[in-house]
């Protein structure tokens, strides 16, 4: 486990995480310099390599909390450069825009309950009765359904997902999914 291997590996991630987060373009550049830097004095305290990728955005998500607490010190803080007043895409949006395909590849009945209830934001309750289904049986079907739609993305995305389940990053997997 060296810092260019993993550096090489994360680095365009994390900057795209830092553009997501930090209003001033320029700021990119030395947060992420910062965080090469932490990296590399903290590495040899991971302990299990497969957490390498949540450690890096754990010590990103810091680094840009201590940029703005410096920052809020140092200068008068106007609207405008703060990265949460500005209507950007979250990860989570992004990936929305993605999930539709994957839902019209499952069976007719999961992608017609999926659509309904995570795409057009219908309630659980209002899909059963609207289906005349026991919202017991419907609750059991939504897990079954998300399930298989977890495991098309398994074949296609790796995820690094915080300890509230959240996902935090998504790469795609080398091999060939099938999807587009």
């Amino acid at each position: 486990m060296n810092v260019e291997t993993i550096w090489k590996q994360y680095q365009q991630s994390l900057k795209a995480f830092l553009h997501k987060n930090v209003a001033n373009p320029a700021d990119v550049d030395d947060l992420l310099q910062e965080i090469l830097i932490k990296t590399y004095h903290n590495l040899a305290t991971v302990q299990d390599t497969k957490k390498i990728k949540s450690w890096l955005f754990q010590i990103a998500n810091h680094t840009i909390i201590d940029f703005y607490r410096k920052r809020g010190r140092q200068l008068e803080v106007h609207s405008e450069d703060l990265w949460f007043d500005e209507q950007q895409v979250s990860l989570t949006t992004e990936l929305a825009q993605c999930v539709a395909p994957f839902i019209d590849g499952l069976p007719e009945q999961d992608a017609k309950l999926l659509r309904a209830i995570e795409i057009d934001g219908m309630s659980q309750k209002e899909f059963a009765q609207k289906e005349g289904i026991k919202y017991s049986t419907l609750k059991s079907r939504v897990q079954k359904s998300r399930q298989k739609l977890f495991g098309v993305f398994n074949q296609c995305c790796e995820f690094s997902i915080d300890a509230q389940g959240n996902v935090m990053d998504y790469q795609k997997r080398q091999s060939d999914c099938g999807c587009k």
